[in-house]
């Protein structure tokens, strides 16, 4: 087994971190046993436990809550490699790439970086990104945002996450729905769903004119909002509260704020329509997940959702531009009056899922990857000692 080390940001479990877990099921079968580093006493390292994947504790951030200046962290970095002595490096972040791009070439270690943000780099920082000698982008909207800004261009490749078909499916036929239990409410409601972390980027406030219109045409419909603010900065934290005020002032009683949940693969099939007013997304995991359990979804047209919905005869869900949230809130109130219709565009998604999004798909593909950089490598050895022997 070729040992590869994981190497991750933050103590939360994102979408980027569930989305690597997905993989590994494959990747072990394919001869790869990752080792994780990455911050200790987190919900990720709890995940990580649970799937028997030994972990190294890292620490990005000082006593003080500040993070730890590049010089220090790799420091850091290079001795945590020395010792595990990993097969190869897989940073699996923007920012993990850019810190390990320097060490793993000071290591001599072959490195892949994950791109799995859209958000502005230096130059500086991109030649950093650069020196890793593979990288992956999980759309080709993120790939063609960074190579616009120095990305090389032949070291980066486009791989699009996936999501187990199997977990994450529609809901049987009159199966409970324990959520409604828990909202306190009829068998009659009608769910709306918006998950993810309640943050400017993922436009919360855009669904302010879906909650007026709920209030006014649709009294049996709620909104039900999943995730929080895991930023502690002034700005986020204003943002979240203004949300939560504005969203619940507008529909009182059919607006519910339920936090950060880890049981979203139960809570997803419950709903009867997911709703997306992001202004960036490289792409939304939630997406893949709610297209996987056949739900109706409206969402913006940004980043890399154009390539998970993509344009066909038979769509696979509502992409509405908007400024304001006004034809989103249009676009939702359209599917809860058309049951048939909300019905054929969820089949659409599960289809479009099954045909692009299987995790599987995106295990083989992270294998092939760890393998080609692993034979570069020993093809780029074998070239030094052909040339020491010449010499």
């Amino acid at each position: 087994m070729a040992k590869v080390a994981w190497l991750c940001e933050f103590p939360l479990a994102g979408g980027g971190d569930r989305s690597l877990l997905a993989t590994l099921g494959g990747l072990r079968r394919a001869g790869f046993e990752p080792v994780a580093l990455a911050p200790a006493g987190g919900e990720l390292a709890r995940l990580f436990q649970r799937h028997d994947v030994p972990q190294l504790p890292v620490q990005w951030i000082d006593s003080q809550g500040r993070r730890l200046a590049q010089p220090q962290a790799r420091q850091f970095l290079q001795a945590q490699l020395t010792a595990l002595r990993p097969d190869l490096l897989h940073a699996n972040s923007l920012a993990m790439a850019r810190l390990a791009g320097p060490v793993a070439t000071e290591l001599e270690l072959p490195s892949l970086g994950h791109l799995r943000d859209i958000v502005g780099l230096s130059a500086a920082a991109m030649a950093d990104v650069n020196r890793n000698a593979r990288l992956l982008a999980v759309s080709q909207a993120t790939r063609a945002f960074h190579v616009a800004q120095g990305l090389a261009l032949e070291k980066s490749f486009v791989l699009y996450n996936g999501v187990d078909l199997r977990r994450f499916r529609p809901r049987e036929p009159h199966a409970p729905r324990p959520l409604l239990s828990e909202l306190e409410l009829g068998s009659d409601a009608l769910l709306i769903g918006c998950i993810g972390q309640i943050i400017l980027r993922k436009g919360q406030e855009r669904l302010l004119p879906l909650a007026q219109r709920l209030r006014a045409d649709f009294p049996s419909a709620h909104l039900v909002i999943i995730g929080d603010c895991p930023s502690q900065k002034a700005e986020s934290r204003a943002f979240d509260a203004q949300v939560r005020r504005d969203l619940t002032a507008a529909a009182p009683g059919q607006v519910h704020f339920l936090g950060r949940r880890d049981d979203v693969e139960t809570l997803l099939p419950q709903l009867d329509l997911l709703v997306h007013p992001a202004r960036q997304e490289p792409l939304g995991r939630v997406l893949l997940e709610a297209a996987a359990c056949g739900l109706p979804i409206v969402a913006t047209p940004v980043g890399g959702t154009r390539e998970i919905f993509a344009e066909s005869a038979d769509p696979s869900a509502l992409l509405i531009d908007t400024a304001d949230g006004s034809e989103l809130a249009a676009a939702v109130a359209r599917l809860l009056d058309d049951p048939d219709g909300r019905t054929r565009l969820g089949g659409a998604a599960r289809r479009r899922a099954e045909s692009v999004f299987d995790v599987e798909r995106a295990a083989t593909g992270l294998a092939t990857h760890y393998a080609e950089v692993l034979a570069l490598d020993r093809e780029a050895d074998g070239r030094a000692r052909r040339q020491g022997l010449e010499s």
